[in-house]
Formats: C-alpha cells, structure tokens, sequence
C-alpha cells in the first residue's frame, strides 16, 4: 500500500515520506536543499500519482487488513485490538517538541499499562501533526501527536486534506499548549514579518501543523511561495543552519519554552520576531489560532512579550487498532502517571485540561470511559 500522507502534502509524497521515516538528519542534500530545488522531481511524481493516491484513500482502507475493524470505526467505535506488541506512536521531527516528549510518553504508558502483558507501545520520528493523522488512517500508525486544528479539519476533508475525510481516529486528551515561534538571528534587520520577502526560511516539515501555520502566518503579510526561499524542515535542522548564519529565519509551533530555541541561544544571538495586531487579525479570521503573548521571562535572551498565535497539542488514537479497553488503559496510564514525564511540557499533561482542544473532535470509546469515569466528562 502507497504511504499517503498530507494530503495537499500528498502532492509532495517524496519529501513527506522522507519527513516521516525517522531520520530527519540522514540525507543532508535532500533535507537541507531548498525546497524549490527539489519540487520539479517531486511534482512530476505527484502529477503521475495524485490520482491513484487520492482513490487510495477514499477506497477500503487497506481491506485486507481492516475490513472487520472499519465497520466499527465507521460507526464510531473502536474495532477489535490488533498486535498490542508493536504499536507506534508517531511524534514529530527530532528537533522539536514531539519527539522528545512523546519518547516520555511513551515509556509512561509501557511502564503503567495493566493487564496487557505484551503491550509495547513505540514514539518515532515523524512529519508531525498531519502526516500522524494521515498515517493512523493509512493503518501505519496507531497513535498520533498533532495540534487540534488539523485533526478538525481532517474530519471534513479541508485543509491539507481537501477532498479526504478521515474517520478512524478519536481523541484521547490535551498535551500542552503550542507556541508558534519565530526565530531570528540578533543581528538581523527583521522587524516584521514582512521583511521576510526574498529571506530564506525554515517552515517546518511537509505534513506538519508548523508548516500550515507558517504558510498562513506569512500569508497575513502578502508573501507567497516564491517570495522567500523555502526549506521544509524541522527546527533541528534549522537550528544548525541559524547558527551557521545559513538561515534566516525558523518557524516553529512550539512547546514553551522550547527546548531546542534554549539550545541555539546557548551558543548563538537569537531573537524571536513577533506578529503585528494586522498580522494577528487576519490569522484569527482565517483559522482556529488564538492570539497569545510570549511572556519574556521565557528565555533569557527575550526583553520583553513577543506577540504570537496558539492552539492545542493532542493526542488521537486509531480506532481500528486500540479497541475501548486499550484505550481506557493507555488514556489511564497517561494521565494518572503523568508525574513520570520530566519534559517541561510533561506539566500540562493534567486531568484539569485533559478534554482542551476536543471541541468539535470525535473521543475515542476507551478515552470517554475514563473521562467519565473521572468525573471529567459529563
């Protein structure tokens, strides 16, 4: 089965694939290229394939496999539980806020889960929060981090799933609130983000909700594709080039602080560039982002608030291969033993806010149970 992902992304299949394989560093030519440079190999790829991936996708997903179990997702349970041996969580780059605490997460969960002796639940590096939905849908993963914007937008086929609804996933709680963020050297004479125009940017990896947010925040200002230089790529290869002085600038949807942007001020001048209320106006007007304000106390090298947007890090799980009784216990471990997580954003993982960014989502059977259960969800 063809490995379908982003889904305007999957117009760039190739780089995506790439993006989610786990090894973000491991082909320095195609990560650290512009993105123009390798587009004309990858849309002739796309003009020969986009058919035959979008009638993948709206077929019977992956039939041999899930025949028995689609029946149940399409009706909004979950099916039966597969191998319980192997399960992968995808995460995002290695460089920025996903990997590193779905690492945690996921050894939380191994650690807690009850009654499930061969459980084994892996976090590997991925595109992020629209590659992981798209992959839980292609049956290749069986657990996602995203923010809650591109899972809405999953559901009704828009967004970088235009013309695909998704249906087999549920919610399963909130991880923490995401900052975009961006990255600037000191020295530079950004201002604004306006000033971009003809710069070369880091927009995060194809498939990611960076990557989206980028696109519309640089939209706000008049820039299009074309009016900077692309390169699609997670923070931590971005880091190395800002340090360098090869890039100009780095967008990030973020936890806060960002352990990543703590490293690079470690030993380079950076700062963050902030929208304009303009900037902010539009970007609310146009998508679920709220507008929110980077306190300076979050990074040493900050002098004061650094307007920005933000939105929901959640977690979904697929309802073909975690039937209700996983995901009551996965959902369980997660919260009860979210102490064991010594990721900054590990704090956010919380009863309290365990249903933000679940508005307007379908809640995976095993999750409701717990919710309920904990008085959490009425």
């Amino acid at each position: 089965m063809k490995k379908v992902t982003s889904l305007s992304a999957l117009i760039v299949s190739g780089a995506l694939v790439m993006a989610a394989c786990g090894d973000n560093n491991g082909d320095d030519n195609n990560n650290n290229a512009p993105a123009d440079d390798n587009n004309n190999a990858v849309e002739n790829n796309a003009d020969n394939n986009a058919d035959d991936d979008m009638n993948d996708m709206n077929n019977d997903n992956d039939a041999d496999d899930n025949n028995a179990n689609n029946n149940d997702a399409d009706n909004g349970e979950a099916g039966e539980a597969g191998d319980i041996s192997n399960l992968q969580l995808g995460t995002g780059s290695t460089g920025g806020t996903y990997y590193p605490l779905g690492q945690e997460i996921a050894t939380t969960i191994n650690n807690n889960i009850e009654e499930y002796d061969d459980f084994d639940l892996s976090a590997v590096s991925s595109g992020a929060s629209v590659d992981n939905i798209s992959s839980i849908f292609q049956g290749e993963m069986d657990m996602g981090m995203t923010v809650h914007l591109p899972a809405l937008n999953s559901l009704t086929g828009e967004g970088d799933f235009e013309g695909v609804e998704v249906d087999n996933f549920g919610f399963m709680g909130h991880i923490y609130p995401e900052v975009m963020q961006i990255v600037i050297p000191e020295d530079s004479e950004f201002e604004s983000v306006e000033d971009l125009e003809g710069a070369s940017i880091a927009i995060g990896p194809p498939g990611s909700g960076t990557q989206e947010a980028a696109r519309l925040i640089l939209e706000a200002y008049g820039l299009e594709e074309g009016d900077y230089e692309v390169y699609e790529e997670g923070f931590g290869d971005a880091q190395g080039r800002i340090q360098d002085g090869q890039l100009d600038a780095s967008f990030g949807l973020l936890g806060l602080p960002a352990g990543g942007i703590e490293e690079l001020a470690a030993s380079a001048d950076i700062d963050l560039l902030p929208l304009t209320d303009e900037g902010l106006d539009y970007v609310e007007e146009n998508s679920g982002y709220a507008a929110f304000d980077i306190p300076a106390d979050s990074y040493d090298f900050l002098d004061e608030d650094v307007q920005a947007i933000t939105a929901y890090a959640i977690m979904v799980g697929s309802l073909d291969s975690i039937d209700e009784d996983l995901g009551y216990e996965i959902t369980r471990a997660m919260f009860e033993h979210a102490e064991d997580i010594t990721h900054p954003q590990g704090e956010a993982i919380t009863q309290e806010d365990a249903l933000l960014g679940s508005d307007g989502l379908p809640m995976h059977p095993g999750a409701e149970r717990y919710f309920e259960e904990e008085g959490i969800l009425d």
